[in-house]
């Protein structure tokens, strides 16, 4: 994400990763990222995690608002917090690049367990 006219944008390098690092590295590299950002004692991001880790990642320009309309837009089940599942389908819904290639990457990512 970047900074724009005060806005925060997202810039697209997931499909850059996947084509180096595969699938499954890629799904590896989206875990560990919702780790970072997860509650440890919650086990879910939380808008408080995810206020508090954002910089961790380089999302220094990331407000509150920001925040609270990723957690609202990822959220599923509506229980307010992201899961695993849930903060993986908002990275994809993220990035027209992976939306465009995700029934091959998924083909792949099964293929090669």
């Amino acid at each position: 994400m970047a900074a724009r006219d005060g806005a925060v944008a997202f810039e697209d390098f997931f499909p850059v990763m996947v084509e180096r690092l595969g699938a499954r590295g890629f799904m590896e590299e989206l875990s560990k990222g919702f780790r970072l950002l997860m509650d440890e004692e919650k086990r879910v991001i939380t808008l408080e995690s995810l206020k508090r880790k954002a910089s961790l990642l380089g999302l220094q320009a990331m407000t509150d608002e920001d925040a609270r309309s990723m957690v609202r837009e990822g959220d599923l089940n509506g229980d307010g917090t992201l899961d695993e599942k849930e903060f993986c389908v908002l990275m994809f819904r993220l990035s027209p690049g992976l939306m465009k290639g995700s029934k091959e990457m998924l083909e792949e990512a099964i293929d090669s367990s």
